[in-house]
């Protein structure tokens, strides 16, 4: 199975103007996402990656850094058109496409490759994403920052075989009982790392933005809206740091503290 991951680095950000380059302890945040796809590729045979950019001056840095670029000049409404072209311009198609943020220095390089694995178990799954179990004390964390930002922290149902039967910015399940003899609660938050085998790839990007994908702000709404299966793979960050994007300014101030 060829796997192609591809890393989406955009520059213009709203909240954190080229936060791709912007240093984290000394080396860019994009450079440690490059390095969370060179150890896959490491461990894993069949594996290439690329950075998808819109911007020269992320191009020029990949260039000097001897980085794979792929340049995509087209205005894309979402990160997951980038890829889509970036794979286009591939010369050999890849079986399973990994959508990895450019802007997710704290995830870990396990993590990729469990949704790898996951895919090769499960070949009939149109895309695969990683969800953690959190603790009571994570849940109760959660319920905390939603007090003050409440659209941060996404998380999953699942069924028996673990897919995905939906996702919300809300706590799902609602909890009438908690049973705290139970080590983990029964909530799921996800992370946002996608794979998807190329079919189901191509068939997203032509689907519009749908009813629940717009009123949640979730584009893996639009999946399951139309349909599609979404597996999940409940993976655990063993004490490392659980940060899962660097958004803004404050963000980046975070995670050098949790580096530290």
């Amino acid at each position: 199975m060829r796997t192609s991951i591809i890393i989406p680095a955009r520059h213009a950000s709203t909240r954190f103007p080229g936060k791709p380059l912007a240093l984290l302890s000394g080396k860019t945040v994009l450079e440690r996402v490059v390095d969370i796809a060179k150890k896959v590729k490491e461990t894993k045979n069949n594996i290439n990656y690329h950075v998808a950019t819109d911007d020269i001056r992320i191009k020029t840095f990949c260039d000097k850094k001897n980085i794979p670029v792929i340049m995509a000049t087209v205005n894309f409404e979402t990160g997951t058109d980038r890829v889509m072209a970036a794979v286009n311009t591939l010369l050999e198609p890849p079986d399973f496409i990994i959508n990895l943020q450019g802007d997710a220095p704290f995830t870990p390089a396990d993590f990729v490759m469990d949704i790898i694995t996951a895919y090769q178990n499960n070949p009939n799954a149109d895309i695969v994403t990683p969800v953690v179990q959190l603790s009571w004390e994570e849940l109760a964390a959660l319920r905390e920052s939603k007090k003050s930002t409440p659209f941060s922290g996404t998380t999953a149902i699942l069924d028996k075989n673990n897919r995905a039967l939906w996702f919300s910015k809300n706590i799902i399940p609602a909890l009438r009982k908690e049973d705290r003899t139970q080590t983990l609660s029964p909530v799921y938050r996800h992370i946002g790392l996608y794979g998807y085998n190329r079919p189901s790839l191509e068939k997203y990007i032509t689907l519009p933005v749908s009813t629940y994908e717009h009123l949640e702000g979730l584009e893996q709404l639009r999946a399951l809206e139309n349909g599609m299966t979404i597996q999940a793979v409940i993976v655990d960050y063993k004490g490392r740091p659980a940060m899962t994007g660097i958004d803004s300014p404050e963000d980046l101030q975070r995670a050098e503290a949790l580096l530290k």
